[in-house]
């Protein structure tokens, strides 16, 4: 099955809540979405997804992402999309880094192998585990009273895990963490996620306050080894995701005991293909993992929902709806969030059908 074109399309995602404000200030209200359609020699279509926070979050931008595929497009025409393998080895050698440009190609080629099978890509990732992918919601920073109202509208939809965008002036997070520790019930979890916006001694301020609550802390810092002074200051459980980078990352985390939870963010790692290899390797270190993206549509939500389903049941912290959040939908056939639960498609690939009114014409087209 090999590629004969490359075609890319620009979809903007509007947030149905208006905004989405995390660490430091930084805010999101129409997200910048790439999505890139593989078109096989005998016609089938594979589609991915890549969709950067901003692109003050991560090293990725949207039209990064985009003329980053059109470098790739000269290597990859021609190629067989189902041989995974090659084509990752292929692109990291015609682009050095650019993990982000990757991962929607990568997901497309998964697409396009599950068609080929005949099979859903959770049964080619490793077959499904449980009926269903408990879900978390992301709680926008705002006050603290308000973040509390909003993860009690949201238990409305089944969520029973929340995760609260902190990273702010410690006082203020350290209300916005005891106001909602204050509603939780048994069975829900709390995180508590700076991404990476606080200085050291603001994130040892905000643990120590917040000792005796049952609440996550999420990457505090941005870089590893202030991370692990955090973490050298407090008993409550750790979670690292920005520095989780790669294999090497996450062993240097094992290694220095820096976690006790990862998230793990497919185009942040280059695609499934990668995502795969450190979520098997977590499964060997009996590490958990909470199964997401940066951001993206129902393309994106879908590629979630078949790793995270094909994600051993005791080790899936969570994983994310993103198509819940945003008021465009790119794909039909993307799983629906159904009392805080998704599940994977039993459709071949993907399982999904990109919505090409949504998509419109292509931004770019690549052929041999």
């Amino acid at each position: 099955m090999k590629i004969a074109a490359i075609r890319v399309y620009q979809v903007d995602l509007p947030l149905v809540e208006g905004r989405y404000s995390w660490s430091e200030g930084k805010y999101v209200e129409v997200f910048d979405s790439t999505v890139v359609e593989l078109v096989s020699d005998d016609g089938r279509s594979g589609f991915g997804e890549v969709c950067p926070l901003g692109p003050f979050y991560l090293p990725a931008f949207a039209a990064g992402a985009r003329a980053g595929i059109g470098e790739l497009s000269a290597a990859l025409i021609g190629e067989d999309a189902t041989k995974l393998g090659p084509i990752n080895r292929l692109m990291d050698r015609a682009l050095l880094g650019h993990p982000y440009v990757k991962s929607a190609i990568d997901m497309a080629c998964w697409d396009l192998f599950g068609k080929e099978c005949g099979k859903p890509v959770c049964e080619l990732l490793g077959g499904k585990s449980g009926d269903s992918v408990a879900l978390y919601r992301a709680i926008s920073q705002r006050p603290a009273a308000e973040m509390a109202e909003n993860v009690a509208a949201h238990r409305a939809d089944g969520y029973t895990k929340f995760q609260l965008k902190v990273g702010g002036n410690p006082a203020d997070d350290i209300a916005r963490i005891h106001a909602v520790a204050e509603l939780l019930t048994d069975g829900e979890v709390l995180v508590a996620d700076a991404n990476t916006g606080w200085r050291v001694d603001d994130a040892i301020r905000v643990v120590n306050a917040v000792h005796e609550r049952d609440v996550y802390i999420e990457q505090p810092c941005r870089s590893h080894e202030h991370c692990l002074i955090v973490r050298q200051h407090t008993a409550l459980p750790f979670i690292l995701d920005e520095t989780i980078t790669d294999v090497a990352a996450l062993l240097r985390g094992h290694a220095d005991g820096a976690m006790d939870v990862i998230n793990l963010k497919i185009s942040k790692v280059g695609g499934l293909t990668k995502a795969r290899q450190i979520r098997d390797l977590c499964v060997t270190l009996n590490l958990p993992m909470t199964i997401e993206d940066s951001w993206g549509g129902d393309i994106t939500t879908a590629a979630i929902a078949h790793l995270a389903h094909s994600t051993p049941e005791p080790l899936r912290f969570s994983a994310t709806d993103f198509n819940s959040y945003v008021s465009v939908h790119n794909a039909s056939g993307a799983p629906q969030r159904v009392a805080g639960q998704m599940r994977a498609s039993d459709e071949p690939g993907l399982g999904i059908e990109a919505d090409r009114d949504v998509l419109g014409k292509p931004v770019a087209v690549h052929e041999g």
